[in-house]
């Protein structure tokens, strides 16, 4: 199996014990993109769910909560097919949303509506177990 640059650079961040096992996954999910306005989210637009302070040109997105459940939680490393570079999970999105992510587009709002409603497919590495 051949290992390409941005799955070295996933694995290279994850100290891995004898024995570790690492789970690739992948899914197909729904994408739309926010930014950081009051309309958009609350009176608090630029601090995510965690409390993290989120600033334009970070690549975050925020998850729905079944996500959540599927390991894609708080720090997730994340590869979106069709985007350049690493996204990393830092806030959560609204409980009625499931199986969906939201691209942080700092401010610029004519991004975000460009990129509009989209099927992707992201792709990360589950925190390792033990056999």
């Amino acid at each position: 199996m051949r290992i390409g640059p941005s799955l070295v650079a996933l694995l290279s961040t994850a100290v891995l014990a004898a024995g570790d096992r690492v789970e690739h996954r992948a899914r197909v999910v729904t994408a739309t993109a926010y930014n950081a306005t009051v309309a958009q989210t609350d009176s608090r637009p630029t601090e995510a769910a965690w409390g993290d302070r989120l600033k334009p040109g970070m690549k975050v997105i925020a998850v729905s909560g079944d996500l959540l459940d599927d390991g894609l939680g708080r720090g997730t490393k994340v590869r979106i097919d069709g985007l350049p570079g690493t996204w990393t999970v830092m806030d959560r999105m609204a409980s009625r949303h499931a199986n969906r992510i939201d691209l942080f587009m700092g401010y610029d709002v004519r991004a975000a509506r460009h990129w509009g409603l989209r099927e992707v497919t992201i792709r990360w590495i589950d925190a390792p177990t033990r056999p």
